[in-house]
């Protein structure tokens, strides 16, 4: 199994999928995702994610009735000083118009292109390989890593 290389400095884009595996503790991602945790705060590495993220997060476990899991997803999302939940304004949805027009990204993954292109990621960690579509951003694919 390879290794997460991240940033020296600057901010790196997990999409909800990285939230679940860490959350839900979903190995060998988890694994994976231990390393971008235990050196964000060591590093000055700031997470960031789309605030679409908690929408994604959310669904599992309202849909089961796991309480403590959807309480666990809005504890790490809103009060985690190392993560930051970016908004989805008006220039994000123009910058997301664009993947959707060209290479045909789903509206999800567009509105997580744009914000990672919009805020200056350094990194996009995910394991969606549609992100590969869009050259602009480095993009770090878990299951390459396996």
């Amino acid at each position: 199994m390879g290794s997460l290389v991240l940033p020296a400095s600057g901010s790196v884009y997990l999409d909800a999928n990285g939230f679940i595996y860490s959350i839900e503790r979903i190995d060998p991602y988890r694994i994976l995702l231990d390393t971008l945790w235990q050196t964000v705060s060591n590093r000055q590495i700031t997470v960031v994610t789309s605030e679409l993220t908690l929408l994604e997060v959310l669904v599992k476990p309202l849909k089961v009735g796991d309480a403590t899991t959807a309480t666990l997803f809005r504890t790490v999302l809103l009060h985690t000083p190392e993560v930051r939940m970016l908004p989805i304004t008006q220039p994000v949805l123009e910058e997301a118009a664009k993947p959707r027009a060209t290479p045909g990204l789903r509206t999800p993954d567009a509105i997580h292109m744009a914000t990672t292109l919009l805020h200056s990621c350094a990194l996009m960690v995910t394991n969606n390989n549609v992100f590969r579509r869009m050259p602009e951003v480095p993009v770090t694919v878990l299951n390459e890593l396996l």
